[in-house]
């Protein structure tokens, strides 16, 4: 199937061509004719997949014959960053449609908000907390809502967003489509969809598998240790832009500030920043001023930076989806990449599930010349919550010193 196929209006053609998109993904080749067709829709998939345009290129058409200067078309998400990156997306794919599209997020002023409002978007992407403060203050209205669509839902449930989600959908008329985009199913999500989606297609992609474009290697290493680790693998690694992700914002802006004192151009992203220190990180890190950008799982959501190389857990992620939407960020289009994960003994169990998932053994390595029995020198390692596990048997014993791909341990030069 091609997008010539879709019988799509002459303009939102024309910009899929300008952008370069040929054939749908698969989770759009399942999306956009379920969704022309004005079915409720759960998609299940992992990061860059192609969502944004499995829902906006159906939705653009539809809004494109209908009324304008009201809000149609509700778009709600985890992230400012999310939000922002959506809005761009709908704004390439809407070139010369004139629709109005708007983001809402908290961390800065209404009046501007309220002021987009006003002019007449016909599409708001709002994250929770701050639509409801919109609708508790009556600066918009979702009366002539026609579409809904919950983005990310399962990130929103893990940030606690459940009850905000319940109370907007309250205040949206009953005669409407919904659209559910998800990573996984949680029972939060299995009752929301009971209670407020009407017979809805269910869409499933192959997201629990890491794509194939992506290595993978293990570093068993003290958590006292992985900044000393961490330190020496940049330094020895050819690589273009590195994301580095961790357990809890304090970690991460700790990090980040270690690194960028060690020389490695770092910045990090997480929820005590500002919208302007947020943009700041995510700009100089897509422009290249910024070479590591160490994040959270929730303030990396909706970061697409397609010359990531390497993306480096350096706290093992909760659980086997986790790590399969953070190594996402890596060996997009079509690139290779690498995920190197830090692991201590207690993440034995997260481990065992993603070999389950791989079908097969991760790689240990051992880094050549780094003295792993050196104490900590200052660097941050205080220990987050532990991701959940099923034992604690130790792990294997990691391969013999220096193994690995070449390309990884190269000196360092600019990666092809």
């Amino acid at each position: 199937m091609s997008f010539d196929l879709l019988n799509l209006d002459a303009r939102i053609r024309d910009n899929i061509r300008t952008l370069g998109f040929e054939l749908p993904t698969p989770i759009q080749r399942k999306a956009i004719p379920a969704i022309l067709d004005g079915r409720d829709v759960i998609g299940l998939a992992q990061t860059g997949t192609g969502k944004t345009a499995a829902f906006g290129i159906p939705l653009l058409h539809r809004l494109v014959g209908g009324p304008r200067h009201q809000l149609r078309m509700l778009v709600i998400g985890p992230t400012r960053e999310l939000a922002e990156q959506t809005r761009e997306a709908l704004d390439r794919l809407g070139a010369r449609t004139a629709l109005h599209c708007v983001t809402i997020y908290g961390g800065v002023s209404m009046r501007p908000q309220i002021s987009s409002l006003r002019s007449g978007a016909e599409i708001v992407i709002a994250c929770p907390g701050r639509l409801l403060d919109h609708v508790r203050q009556n600066t918009i209205n979702l009366s002539n809502v026609e579409v809904l669509v919950l983005d990310e839902a399962d990130r929103m449930f893990d940030m606690g967003f459940l009850p905000d989600i319940r109370k907007i959908l309250a205040r949206l008329p009953a005669r409407r489509q919904t659209l559910l985009f998800s990573a996984t199913m949680p029972d939060e999500i299995r009752t929301l969809v009971h209670d407020f989606l009407r017979n809805p297609a269910t869409l499933q992609m192959a997201f629990a598998k890491p794509a194939e474009s992506v290595s993978h290697a293990l570093y068993p290493v003290a958590d006292s240790q992985k900044t000393a680790l961490l330190t020496a693998l940049l330094e020895r690694t050819d690589r273009e832009s590195v994301l580095v992700f961790t357990r809890t914002k304090h970690r991460a802006k700790r990090l980040a500030a270690h690194l960028d004192k060690a020389g490695h151009k770092a910045t990090s992203l997480q929820g005590n920043m500002s919208q302007g220190q947020r943009k700041k990180a995510m700009d100089g890190f897509r422009g290249g001023q910024f070479q590591v950008l160490v994040a959270t799982d929730l303030a990396a959501r909706g970061i697409d930076v397609s010359s990531i190389s390497h993306v480096v857990n350096f706290d093992m992620p909760r659980t086997v989806d986790d790590y399969t939407h953070r190594i996402g960020r890596t060996g997009r289009a079509a690139k290779t990449g690498d995920a190197f994960t830090f692991v201590t003994q207690e993440d034995d169990g997260v481990v065992r599930g993603i070999e389950r998932v791989l079908g097969a053994k991760i790689e240990r390595r051992k880094l050549a010349d780094f003295d792993y029995a050196a104490a900590p020198q200052g660097a941050p390692h205080a220990r987050g919550p532990r991701p959940q596990a099923g034992g604690h048997a130790k792990p294997r014993h990691p391969a013999a010193a220096g193994k690995g791909s070449a390309r990884s341990f190269a000196p360092r030069h600019r990666r092809k």
